[in-house]
């Protein structure tokens, strides 16, 4: 693939840091000559920022890779880390976590608070008889009662698996099953799109096909009715009566902190093992220095779920490790209107915003005037997570939600990695459009051809990671050969992941997705990522997903699906005009072999809960195929209106 990825999309515009930020910057450029020089003991000095309750006698131990060990016979807490410390230095009444239900209710967190709640929490797991090496699941909505379970089960030394509150009983009951946990963390419900979404039921009904769950803790969120057995418990039974006085026990820094299911290519899922010295060293510094965070003046958000990695490293374990101040919010983005995100940012005075390209593209396609009619001047950095951002989105991002003058850190990294792995540096990056611009200090990740050689400025190829780093995966949950074969022996000594990158003319990085997404068209390979961008760069286009169909003609034809904007005319001819001007768009942007066999203009796009865009389901479309499982799908409707509306879609020349 390497030698033809096509490098096709050009950026020119660059934005220098503001020299106030940069002057201010808590990390500067002379960190990466610093890392440069001694890559571990940059990391054992990122780790002197925590507390530990016993040094480490070896930075890191990889004698055996891929199976590191780092900061080898070090021991600490990770929930005194983020609490303890914090309330002992004077800052119990600093505000940890600024709540906000759906519904509109609010609560007010201090770090006392929630050290409290989670020592409470943590003595009543331990009378359910949960010990040091247990699993917990975790199936929450976003209530501050799920980063009180998850510092709790770190607090006691039990593994978490939390398991995002929109997975069906099939997926609760086999990551349960898995990692055999003891007690499951739920509530009767949370709020969703106005109204109350149940989870006891699926709880229920996960627990009842495993035989190693002995307990179920339900967090009462909604007060609907619901079905009880002898192992429930109410949380406000049980943890609310329990003692608030708990003594935190250092564990190895090699000790399991939580297992995350990622979906496989099989169907088992991939649980995802993070240990707690090393993940705890790099999501508090990368929280520090990526996004610039000074807890004592900043309002932080990261609209991510807890289910997902974004949320256990940059809602839990970093910000709080930093002593930040934090907004949580528990429900959608347009409920009940099109403004809560923005009505957030000026009810909280948030200063850093740490969002997903899927929700920038959604508020593009709702329109600049909704963010204009809210006061956003707190806002001083945002960033981007979960998938690459193309240039226009990024630009709007920066235009109307950065009053066309913030920097937005572009952030790469995986489940798997733990912790942000490229990325600007805020007060350092001259940033372009829709890049990720480079490895991080102490990260080394470069762009690789075919026999695993750099590919020169200007080459596309593989993105892998050369050196272990501390929040990297230590295994997959009991399946050692699976973590060796998926991620270390497509090349020698390198982890590999699955995403295609550039570089370009600077060596700048560029996400191309995942290498799956590449297009084979007429012998060149093309990522999906690259003719996105370039539909959404065309003014009436709000969002495009593209997929690879099979043509007899060239191997692969480009089928493309775009949402227009709320201004765009797509009615009878004018539809017709804009997907022809669509397409001569893309062909004059990227060059003729991009140009799209069919262009699908539909009102929505097949996405998972996490926002991620489904492309086997798209691909299933464009070759006229039944559909595959459309269980994780958040909208499964969507579907029947994109099949029934692409026997109307014009192909090439009709």
């Amino acid at each position: 693939m390497s030698e033809t990825l096509e490098n096709l999309l050009k950026e020119t515009r660059q934005f220098p840091p503001p020299a106030a930020l940069a002057a201010e910057a808590n990390v500067k450029a002379d960190a990466y000559a610093e890392a440069d020089a001694d890559r571990l003991a940059f990391w054992e000095r990122q780790a002197r920022r925590l507390a530990w309750a016993q040094d480490w006698e070896q930075v890191l131990d990889w004698s055996n890779p891929p199976f590191a060990k780092w900061f080898v016979g070090g021991r600490l807490n990770v929930a005194y880390n983020c609490l303890d410390r914090h309330v002992e230095a004077g800052l119990g009444d600093r505000v940890a976590i600024h709540w906000e239900g759906e519904p509109g209710d609010t609560r007010t967190i201090t770090y006392a608070d929630l050290h409290r709640m989670t020592c409470q929490a943590a003595n009543a797991l331990t009378g359910l008889g949960v010990t040091a090496g247990d699993r917990v699941a975790i199936y929450l909505p976003m209530i501050p009662e799920a980063a009180v379970a998850m510092l709790a089960c770190a607090r006691i030394g039990a593994t978490h698996s939390v398991v995002f509150g929109g997975f069906s009983a099939d997926a609760l009951s086999s990551r349960i099953a898995d990692a055999s946990a003891k007690v499951v963390i739920t509530a009767d419900g949370g709020f969703r799109r106005g109204k109350p979404s149940a989870l006891k039921p699926t709880v229920d009904e996960a627990v009842s096909r495993s035989g190693s769950v002995e307990h179920v803790l339900v967090v009462r969120r909604t007060g609907e009715e619901v079905a009880w057995s002898d192992r429930d418990h109410w949380w406000h039974e049980t943890v609310e009566q329990a003692s608030p006085e708990h003594t935190a026990e250092p564990f190895d820094a090699e000790h399991p902190l939580f297992i995350l299911y990622t979906s496989g290519t099989t169907a088992k899922p991939k649980g995802i093992l993070h240990t707690t010295g090393g993940y705890l060293t790099q999501t508090a510094y990368t929280a520090h220095a990526v996004f610039d965070l000074k807890p004592e003046t900043d309002v932080y958000w990261c609209t991510a779920d807890i289910g997902w990695v974004t949320g256990h490293s940059y809602i839990v374990y970093g910000p709080l490790a930093n002593g930040a101040t934090q907004v949580m919010y528990e429900g959608t983005p347009d409920t009940p209107h099109k403004g809560r995100v923005w009505e957030i940012v000026d009810r909280y005075g948030v200063t850093i915003l740490y969002t997903a390209p899927t929700l920038i593209r959604t508020m593009m396609k709702w329109g600049e005037d909704i963010p204009a009619g809210f006061d956003l001047s707190s806002l001083r950095l945002l960033g981007s997570v979960g998938e690459p951002i193309n240039p226009e989105a990024w630009m709007w991002y920066r235009q109307h939600v950065g009053r066309g003058e913030l920097p937005i850190v572009d952030t790469w990294w995986q489940t798997e990695t733990g912790a942000i792995m490229i990325s600007p540096l805020p007060g350092v990056t001259a940033t372009k459009p829709g890049s990720a611009m480079t490895p991080l200090p102490g990260i080394s990740a470069d762009v690789v051809d075919d026999q695993g050689q750099s590919v020169p400025n200007g080459g596309g190829g593989y993105l892998v990671l050369r050196e272990p780093w501390p929040s990297m995966l230590r295994t997959i949950w009991g399946d050692d050969n699976r973590f060796v074969e998926t991620y270390w022996s497509r090349f020698d000594g390198m982890y590999f992941a699955g995403d295609g990158a550039k570089k370009d003319a600077d060596g700048h990085v560029w996400l191309l997705g995942r290498v799956d997404d590449v297009m084979l068209v007429s012998g060149h390979n093309i990522s999906t990522t690259e003719v996105e961008s370039a539909l959404v760069s065309h003014p009436s286009v709000a969002e495009a997903a593209v997929v690879g169909a099979t043509d007899p003609t060239t191997g692969q034809a480009i089928v493309a699906f775009a949402i227009p904007r709320g201004t765009a005319d797509v009615s009878g001819d004018a539809g017709e005009a804009l997907i022809a001007d669509l397409r001569n768009h893309v062909a004059k942007t990227l060059g003729p072999i991009a140009k799209p066999r069919q262009i699908m203009l539909v009102a929505e796009l097949p996405k998972t809960r996490s926002g991620k865009i489904m492309r086997r389901l798209l691909r299933d479309v464009a070759e006229n195929r039944s559909l595959g499982d459309v269980t994780t799908l958040q909208d499964s409707s969507v579907m029947e209106l994109i099949s029934s509306g692409m026997k109307g879609g014009k192909s090439e020349d009709e």
